[in-house]
């Protein structure tokens, strides 16, 4: 098997490289999770604890990482980044959240996703590559801001968001219910209805947004977990920025959508709930190994309940990162190992081909990560609820996956749906008419309730004619 397992130049207490899919990575990519694993020691679990004590952004954290070049991880070699892949991603993601801070785990998700939307269209942008080469010298943390105060996790639906073009630029207007690292990440892509913007919420664009153009409550984050990532509001108020900082062309939301912000957080965020799940086992079996019963002469590890207990986890929790691992590999051969010059051509979309089975790894991630810290915290009995044990801040932290939009109970419906009923039955702009629920609920109506429905739509559809033949006459 591989080397052992190093931490803070001991043998790790929890499981060996025996338990995990080494031979994915390559031997830079080896070298680079070893390298990892002794800042998650030293600096990122530390940090850590104060973070969820405290509520305290972990920007040291970033620092260590940015001593790594993580910041840069799959930026080109040629604008000094790391060049790496998304199976390295989602690895090192893992290892953040496994070994260090699943709280710092979520922001630098967050910011792979931000570093992954600007690269998708930075190949003509002197302002997105410049942006870009400074990632790690500089540590410019990023982060995506998409959710919407009116839509909840239906984040794809900005409607309180629009899009300006003026004479100096495009002033944009954005309010976000959850950003993570809102008042705290140095750069922001956001994402807004298209200027010229008509109703249809398929039509969005998205801007770069700098620290100083936003306004963030990080005052008000509180949370039961992730407590360090200070997941709050945002808000830009009407801000003009110059031309070159729409990225992309306008209207160019959906693609960036489905090929790049959906795939890289549903991979990343997988591999977070994993890496918590992994956590979690690991801190569980350095108390039941260590644990003994004087009255019977065994430790709590020799009780085949607890033999259990972790064989089922462990079966679980590979079988998710498994799943996640391939879809990064998968993700790596449709971009010849993430090559971003592909997408010089607009229309090369490979990634968002497989976007069900980017929803299904995360459903599977953040099902198993509550079931595996669930069964850890019964395996450690009343220990596990002392906070110097840290599993139950790893629950708490775990509690979050399920709930993060997309939440699961949309992936599963999506899913269901999607197997059932074709994708037209998904809707996601809300503009396919469901026949059989109309004619089905009319069916109920008597004469005279038929009567006043028709009045009424007649009504609407004569007040929406008004606007159609106004414009008609402008035209001519």
């Amino acid at each position: 098997m591989t080397a052992t397992k190093s931490w803070s130049g001991s043998e790790y207490w929890g499981l060996g490289y025996d338990f995990d899919p080494q031979w994915l990575l390559t031997p830079v990519q080896q070298k680079l999770q070893s390298n990892l694993i002794e800042i998650c020691a030293s600096v990122l679990r530390p940090n850590a604890i104060e973070s969820d004590r405290h509520l305290i952004y972990p920007r040291r954290n970033f620092e260590a990482l940015a001593s790594l070049g993580l910041l840069g991880l799959f930026v080109p070699k040629a604008w000094g980044g790391l060049g790496e892949n998304h199976v390295c991603a989602a690895m090192v993601v893992e290892t953040i959240a496994r070994y260090g801070c699943p709280s710092t785990a979520m922001c630098y998700t967050m910011h792979l996703g931000a570093t992954a939307a600007a690269l998708f269209r930075a190949h003509d942008s002197p302002e997105l590559q410049q942006l870009l080469k400074r990632l790690d010298r500089n540590v410019l943390i990023g982060t995506l801001s998409y959710s919407d105060p009116e839509t909840g996790s239906h984040f794809w639906y900005p409607v309180s968001s629009k899009a300006e073009r003026t004479l100096h630029g495009w002033q944009v207007s954005k309010k976000a219910s959850w950003t993570t690292s809102a008042g705290f990440a140095d750069w922001y892509i956001v994402q807004t209805t298209s200027p010229e913007f008509d109703g249809n919420y398929s039509d969005l664009s998205c801007f770069l947004i700098y620290a100083d153009e936003v306004q963030a409550e990080p005052h008000k984050w509180d949370a039961m977990g992730l407590r360090g990532n200070q997941s709050g509001t945002l808000h830009v108020d009407g801000v003009t920025v110059p031309i070159d900082r729409m990225i992309g062309p306008k209207s160019d939301g959906i693609a960036s959508n489905d090929e790049i912000v959906d795939p890289f957080f549903l991979l990343c965020s997988s591999a977070c709930w994993n890496g918590i799940a992994m956590g979690a086992i690991d801190i569980a079996k350095r108390h039941v190994t260590r644990k003994k019963h004087a009255d019977v002469g065994m430790r709590v590890a020799d009780y085949p309940t607890i033999q259990d207990y972790f064989g089922e986890a462990i079966i679980d929790t590979n079988a998710c990162r498994s799943f996640t691992f391939s879809m990064g590999k998968l993700m790596d051969d449709l971009t010849q190992n993430c090559d971003w010059s592909i997408h010089q051509d607009l229309t090369a979309l490979p990634r968002s081909t497989y976007l069900p089975w980017y929803w299904q790894i995360k459903f599977s991630a953040a099902k198993n990560v509550a079931q595996v810290c669930d069964k850890m915290l019964h395996s450690c009995g009343g220990s596990g609820f002392k906070k110097d044990m840290e599993i139950e801040r790893y629950l708490r932290d775990g509690k979050a996956g399920w709930v993060m939009g997309p939440t699961n109970e949309v992936l599963r419906q999506f899913v269901g749906k999607l197997a059932l009923l074709g994708f037209e039955s998904l809707d996601y702009w809300n503009q396919q008419v469901n026949d059989r629920v109309l004619h089905n609920e009319v069916k109920k109506l008597d004469a005279a309730g038929k009567r006043k429905l028709a009045e009424q739509l007649l009504a609407q559809a004569a007040a929406a004619e008004v606007p159609e033949k106004t414009l008609a006459s402008g035209a001519a």
